[in-house]
């Protein structure tokens, strides 16, 4: 008899956002199906055909329209009221009243009236108001039952915020209150004797953003006090390098007045502190442009680069591909790839900057950075996600940290994916940068570029990068 090990079973999730939509759109099932049940019941009963069927699903539909948006300004949709054990019947009944009154005024408006059954209309209203409380308790116990599975989730979150702040928080709370899943809680230390921010100043180190990195969370969410305003400027300032939305929930004494509030959701009331660098959509449009280009490159550009390979490997002994760890999204580590242009292969600890005349740069690999054929090779790190086609430049680790220390609001390059060209080279920021001005240049139009991002952009400095080949200047 032989024991076969059992699969692990697929757990399904239901994302919070769907919720809301999922209700409402079960509603306009029932409310069409009950318009079309209605008109056949009442048109059997007098001896006739199911012919009109359709017409009055038709008028299920406008009526259910007409449902679905009483029923969300009368809050039926929102996941607190969903989770309540509350009887709800005459918030819903008044809702459908009004829908069906709407229902006809629009047969007036359109002169239909003759065209429908005062008893088919009549049906519509028994069956429909019957399905939407029926099916609205069982729809609340299978929301309830999900909830206690933990099959729905929320918008991952770390919630970082003081001891006092997180103690009215549990995970609970913020899924069913503001449609959070948490993922990492973060307490910030305190003093006895006054605040956080004065006693102990907070430094997010490696060890602490790794924490947020790993988490792979969304946003970042802070439970603070809004009386110290001060906390939460400190708390900005190191968060600033997370390329993250960060909001801000209320406090105690906000949300002891918002709990009695039942007019709109608690979601709303949280506060956006630091907005995303791009958004969903942003991101898969981007994605895509990189996808298309990346890849159709890669197969015109293949002879040049083997090509270049032959040459590279006949003229020194050493690997074709450079490879170097850079600093990419969100801070995290990747291997870039280059064609090899000098004797030596640098990384980590020491890593100096090529010059003009540097013994270091071959002959071959001197004509590979002029023309930039050398980050051809990169094509393949924009395929595998870890660049862009347009970003800021990645430079190595240890310029990261050596620059980051002195040029604020360096670290803010990664809030968007590095790229193979940028707006700082189209102008003119291509070689090296020997002294601390140049870096700060780059950076500034690095920075302009992330906060005037568009399709349009991106395509006009691939175009304008066609154009800077042609004339080397800085490349070296």
């Amino acid at each position: 008899m032989s024991i076969r090990p059992s699969r692990p079973r697929v757990r399904i999730t239901i994302p919070f956002g769907v919720i809301e939509p999922l209700f409402a759109l079960v509603d306009c099932l029932i409310i069409v199906a009950a318009g079309a049940a209605g008109g056949m019941i009442y048109q059997r009963a007098l001896g006739g055909t199911f012919a009109d069927a359709g017409f009055y699903a038709g008028l299920g539909l406008v009526a259910s329209l007409a449902y679905v948006l009483a029923a969300h300004f009368l809050g039926l949709y929102r996941l607190n009221q969903l989770l309540e054990d509350e009887q709800d019947g005459g918030r819903v009944w008044a809702g459908w009243c009004l829908a069906v009154l709407v229902l006809a005024v629009v047969l007036f408006l359109f002169k239909s009236g003759g065209d429908a059954s005062r008893g088919s209309v009549v049906c519509l209203f028994a069956l429909g108001g019957a399905g939407l409380v029926l099916s609205r308790r069982f729809g609340k116990r299978c929301l309830r039952s999900a909830l206690l599975a933990g099959t729905i989730c929320g918008r991952r979150a770390v919630v970082i915020g003081s001891q006092g702040e997180l103690a009215q928080l549990t995970k609970g709370d913020l899924l069913v209150r503001f449609g959070l899943d948490e993922v990492e809680r973060i307490t910030l230390p305190r003093s006895e004797a006054a605040g956080w921010s004065s006693q102990t100043p907070l430094r997010l180190g490696e060890t602490l953003m790794k924490r947020v990195r790993d988490a792979a969370a969304e946003e970042i969410i802070l439970a603070l006090s809004w009386s110290n305003p001060q906390d939460m400027e400190m708390l900005l300032d190191q968060l600033r390098v997370m390329p993250l939305p960060v909001r801000l929930l209320p406090d105690r004494a906000a949300s002891t007045v918002l709990r009695r509030q039942a007019s709109m959701s608690q979601r709303l009331y949280m506060v956006e502190v630091q907005a995303a660098p791009l958004s969903a959509v942003d991101r898969m449009v981007k994605r895509l442009l990189d996808v298309i280009v990346a890849a159709t490159s890669l197969v015109l550009f293949t002879p040049l680069l083997l090509i270049a390979a032959i040459v590279i490997k006949l003229e020194s002994k050493g690997p074709v591909i450079f490879r170097q760890h850079r600093h990419g999204f969100n801070g995290k580590s990747f291997v870039i790839y280059k064609l090899r242009t000098m004797s030596v292969q640098e990384d980590g600890g020491t890593v100096v900057q090529a010059t003009k005349q540097d013994p270091r740069v071959t002959r071959v690999g001197r004509v590979l950075r002029q023309t930039s054929i050398d980050e051809l090779p990169q094509l393949l790190n924009v395929l595998q996600g870890h660049m862009s086609m347009v970003g800021p430049r990645p430079h190595a680790l240890v310029h990261d940290y050596e620059y980051g220390s002195m040029i604020a609001n360096y670290a803010f390059r990664h809030h968007v994916k590095p790229g193979i060209t940028g707006w700082a080279q189209v102008h003119g920021y291509r070689g090296g940068t020997p002294r601390l001005e140049l870096m700060k240049g780059r950076i500034a139009l690095d920075l302009w570029y992330i906060d005037n991002w568009s399709l349009i952009l991106d395509l006009h400095i691939m175009l304008k990068t066609a154009c800077e080949l042609i004339r080397p200047r800085n490349a070296y």
